[in-house]
């Protein structure tokens, strides 16, 4: 039988879906990219579709499928935990999803576990990228921490963050990975983020949403 508590209308990826079933260690997740994709997609915050954003000049891709978590904000207090006096991005907090099994679809919902993050800053914001894994996938679905991770991987992903921007004729990236960081401090950057969203939108607003 149906369930009959469904919406008419196609949701909005960042405000109209919950941000997870029980944060902040299990986030749902909105994929834009995936790691076949030589275009840059990424929501378009006012419709809620996929746009693309830029042709990717270079041959990096991704190594790993990567999206945002619904109503999450990179303000003011994602950008405390950088520290050094930064803004936020003013984007929906990044995530990378590890699997066995390649996705190779973007414009669907993951339900992921977080097991660590980047502390990357963008042009001098504070933009993480957490790092999470599939409950279910049978290779990953166990690691509780990054630093269970093959060591490559997460190599590839710093890589990818610190020279995905980076064009001929610039003197350096504007992409800086400070750091990586375990399950702990990502469940802090996760609810960082969702207070950061509750201030953008209002409290009210935010209790609206869900439900």
């Amino acid at each position: 039988m149906a369930s009959k508590d469904f919406s008419q209308y196609r949701a909005h990826p960042w405000h109209g879906i919950e941000a997870g079933p029980d944060l902040p260690g299990t986030i749902n997740v909105f994929i834009e990219i995936t790691p076949a994709d030589p275009i840059k997609y990424e929501i378009d915050k006012d419709t809620g579709y996929l746009v693309v954003d830029r042709v990717q000049r270079t041959s990096s891709l991704p190594p790993a499928v990567y999206g945002l978590v619904p109503r999450t904000y990179c303000g003011s207090r994602v950008a405390a935990l950088t520290g050094d006096g930064l803004e936020g991005d003013g984007d929906p907090l990044d995530v990378v999803i590890f699997s066995e099994r390649p996705i190779g679809q973007a414009d669907v919902l993951a339900e992921a576990k977080v097991v660590g993050g980047l502390c990357t800053v963008d042009k001098g914001e504070a933009d993480d990228k957490i790092v999470a894994v599939l409950p279910s996938d049978r290779v990953y679905g166990g690691i509780e921490d990054i630093s269970e991770l093959p060591e490559v991987f997460v190599e590839r992903l710093r890589h990818y963050f610190e020279t995905y921007k980076w064009l001929p004729g610039m003197d350096k990236s504007p992409c800086v990975v400070n750091s990586i960081y375990g399950r702990d401090q990502a469940h802090k950057v996760v609810e960082a983020a969702l207070a950061d969203y509750r201030e953008l939108v209002g409290e009210d607003a935010a209790k609206a949403a869900n439900g």
